[in-house]
């Protein structure tokens, strides 16, 4: 396995401490589950360095009882799933809000997003063997064992989508241990939500009448108006955010490219929290028309992402391309980054643009070779 500052040098790093690092978005569409290496990072704190053998997760469920598990107890006491789902961060694209006005976090391109086939064991499985009844109007509450500003990471879901047969607790991706900056030994995987609703390094999982108190989930990741500032937001009444919205991102060619005049392919990805895409439009004009491009998705995975890609013809000149996706309820994407501004730069979800160049096909030569879209 290589070393972390092998797989840093891989990554576009928008931050060390803590660790927050995208892939280049030739890369990121290369495969339809990102390997390891290629799959983003989000620290909100440390990387904690953990002992398999002494690591050990704390449920306490319904009626007073409480377990210890293991990594072994996890897998053999309770049946193994493997959940093949996209995880994306709530600040995916934030550099496209950040070009309007200043906002708060990394400055993610459209890369703060992957898809992996996780394996564990159903969420649902541990907490009815801990006393947990379905139906109940409760929240789970994770602790982990990175620290951010003094306290451990924290956050929670409703108890409805924790007995979701999609969720997970994971301890594997793509069929092998996850990585440290992944969560080894053992983290959460909540299909459909913001990455934040996943936590890694897990400690401990309560069931409660109430969200968690934690500062991650009570006071952060909270959707604001334009008009509401980092001074004047008040968390409790921001929309916390759960559920990841309709999305879509040109992937190749990159920004700046130079392409050759005639045909050329444009290739994304689409996405929607627990929708199925339906339809991808693309632009190679800003808008002013658009095509409709072929959809790749894999039936068995409604929690995944969808491939798209299309053939524009492009005359000599500058082009902006953009992409816009459809929901199977009949959903778009708004235009432009001001429609949903925040002062956060939280779910910038406005149709994704590129610019590029293209020359005349008897001019090619006089273009200094490259590695092309993606970079080597």
């Amino acid at each position: 396995m290589s070393s972390l500052s092998e797989r840093k040098a891989r990554l576009i790093v928008h931050g060390d401490q803590p660790y927050n690092a995208e892939p280049p978005l030739g890369r990121l569409r290369a495969s339809y589950r990102t390997s390891a290496e290629n799959f983003y990072v989000r620290s909100h704190g440390d990387l904690p360095d953990l002992d398999l053998e002494t690591w050990r997760i704390a449920i306490f469920g319904g009626a007073g009882v409480r377990q210890e598990l293991s990594l072994h107890d996890l897998q053999t006491r309770f049946p193994e799933a493997v959940v093949t789902a996209t995880m994306q961060c709530a600040g995916n694209r934030r550099a496209d809000m950040r070009a309007v006005a200043p906002v708060s976090g990394d400055p993610w391109d459209a890369g703060a997003i992957a898809t992996a086939a996780w394996t564990g064991v159903r969420l649902g499985d541990i907490l009815r063997e801990a006393g947990v009844a379905d139906g109940a109007d409760l929240h789970v509450a994770f602790e982990s064992h990175d620290m951010v500003e003094g306290r451990p990471y924290g956050a929670s879901i409703p108890l409805r989508k924790a007995m979701a047969p999609e969720t997970l607790l994971a301890y594997a991706m793509n069929g092998e241990p996850l990585l440290p900056e992944h969560g080894y030994p053992v983290r959460a995987v909540v299909p459909g939500f913001a990455g934040v609703r996943s936590p890694k390094w897990l400690r401990r999982l309560t069931v409660q009448d109430h969200p968690s108190d934690n500062p991650i989930q009570a006071e952060d990741y909270k959707l604001f108006p334009p008009g509401v500032t980092a001074e004047t937001a008040d968390p409790t009444k921001g929309h916390t955010i759960d559920t990841m919205p309709l999305n879509a991102a040109i992937c190749d060619p990159e920004r700046g490219a130079t392409l050759k005049a005639g045909r050329n392919r444009v290739r994304g990805y689409a996405v929607s929290g627990d929708r199925a895409i339906v339809r991808v439009d693309v632009s190679g004009n800003g808008g002013r028309s658009w095509t409709q491009a072929d959809l790749e998705h894999e039936q068995d995975a409604p929690f995944a992402w969808t491939f798209w890609s299309v053939e524009l013809y492009l005359a000599p000149g500058e082009h902006e391309l953009a992409v816009r996706a459809w929901d199977m309820a009949g959903q778009t994407q708004p235009a432009l980054p001001t429609d949903t501004w925040n002062h956060k730069g939280y779910l910038c979800t406005c149709w994704h643009r590129v610019r590029i160049s293209v020359i005349d096909q008897n001019m090619s030569s006089l273009i200094p070779a490259s590695n092309g879209p993606g970079g080597p």
